[in-house]
């Protein structure tokens, strides 16, 4: 069972009382560029997870099936409770040397890239995590855990982490001790030097504690959200790949072979010395931190907002059907999204060419479509051609309109 997909509707019920929280408190925890982004990251990694999972999946059953130590029944409670904190473990150093080696940040880099904090950041997660993930979760399928319940205690785990992402929550007394909490899941969030790499329990915070790494949101220190090396971008493609590419320019421009190997694994942030001395990186000054923002007009937001609306739906088309497409269509599928949420970030970004991405993925729409069915990837009918027709034609007519847009952008800089 997709516990993620039947999850969508919860997701965006909360996400929309937080939006009222912050209207009825005054505060402003969300701008639409940045919330865009961040749920675009997660539509991305849920549609390209469609093909990726099979790793996880296949690795772990694998060790279940020929190396597990022990036989555990999948029908007892014990075993249950004994997989969901064992995963919540085996998270724990998954997320912390995620933070701390060069190539296992770069994937999960995406997570901490808003500048805000609210909801629609716990959804805003990586593609590429599933390269190294898997491994540190082999250990449960040495013990003997079953590939049902491993896939159970993950789904709840990381259904979880979902209400943490919020700053309408103060410190919850006694439960800031045992359990993740918005309070110290905020610290995590942040690129402040004394919370930095901090909190990385998923549902127990006794890791952090147990191991040194716990510190607590400090009422004198406010949290400063985001990393140190800014994304500056509202395109969920470049999010997944922007340490990656940072690390493969570093390693070519290393003149030592040793160093252009070991920079993937090496401590996040160490780079070749001849190249920083060369290449110098500037770290954001926090008392002078100014969010990145691109003015929009009012029309070019709704029109980002509308199109960003179709591609969620698709998305959770993608998830239902996703185990009886072939895998053709799912890697078409993906690919479609991934133009269409990268168009839409340029588009935000108010970049010049913008809006002739735009044009050419609208009229691609019915010619790639087609050339799905003609190579028997997805199977086609009347609807499906009147649906795609019917968007594309009022997507075009939504592009003219919007881009002769001259009201005053909804979420100016702050």
């Amino acid at each position: 069972m997709n516990y993620v997909l039947y999850a969508v509707p919860f997701f965006f019920l909360l996400i929309g009382l937080e939006l009222l929280a912050d209207r009825w408190r005054g505060m402003r925890t969300y701008r639409l560029a940045d919330a865009l982004n961040s749920l675009s990251a997660g539509v991305l990694s849920q549609a390209t997870g469609v093909l990726t999972k099979v790793v996880g999946l296949l690795t772990y059953a694998f060790a279940w099936e020929h190396l597990a130590l022990f036989e555990l029944a999948e029908g007892s409670l014990w075993v249950w409770l004994f997989a969901f904190v064992f995963y919540d473990f085996c998270y724990y150093w998954n997320h912390r040397l995620g933070h701390e080696r060069n190539v296992l940040w770069a994937a999960h880099a995406v997570h901490h890239q808003s500048e805000d904090y609210n909801l629609s950041t716990a959804l805003r997660q990586t593609s590429t995590g599933f390269i190294f993930g898997w491994i540190f979760y082999l250990p449960m399928a040495l013990v003997g855990v079953p590939p049902l319940v491993f896939l159970t205690v993950a789904a709840l785990n990381l259904l979880y982490q979902f209400w943490v992402h919020t700053r309408h929550i103060p410190k919850l007394g006694w439960f800031e001790w045992l359990f993740i909490t918005p309070s110290n899941h905020r610290v995590h969030h942040a690129q402040n030097p004394i919370y930095m790499d901090r909190n990385y329990g998923g549902v127990f915070i006794v890791w952090d504690r147990i191991f040194g790494t716990f510190q607590e949101e400090l009422d004198e220190e406010p949290v400063v959200f985001g990393v140190t090396v800014p994304l500056a971008s509202w395109n969920p493609l470049w999010a997944n790949l922007q340490v990656y590419a940072g690390l493969w320019n570093d390693a070519k421009r290393s003149s030592s072979w040793w160093d252009r190997l070991r920079i993937w694994f090496m401590p996040t942030g160490w780079r070749p010395a001849d190249v920083a001395a060369r290449y110098p990186q500037a770290k954001a000054d926090l008392s002078n931190f100014r969010k990145f923002e691109v003015p929009l007009g009012r029309g070019a937001q709704i029109y980002a907002l509308l199109q960003f609306v179709c591609y969620l739906l698709a998305g959770v088309w993608l998830l239902a059907q996703g185990d009886s497409l072939a895998i053709g269509g799912v890697l078409l599928a993906c690919l479609w999204m991934a133009l269409g949420l990268c168009s839409i970030g340029m588009w935000l970004e108010n970049r010049s060419n913008a809006w002739r991405l735009e044009c050419l993925r609208l009229v691609s729409n019915l010619p790639v479509l087609w050339l799905a069915g003609e190579l028997g990837m997805l199977a086609l009918d009347a609807s499906a051609w009147a649906w795609l027709s019917a968007y594309s034609l009022l997507s075009l007519m939504g592009l003219w309109l919007a881009r002769g847009s001259a009201t005053p952008a909804l979420t100016p800089p702050v």
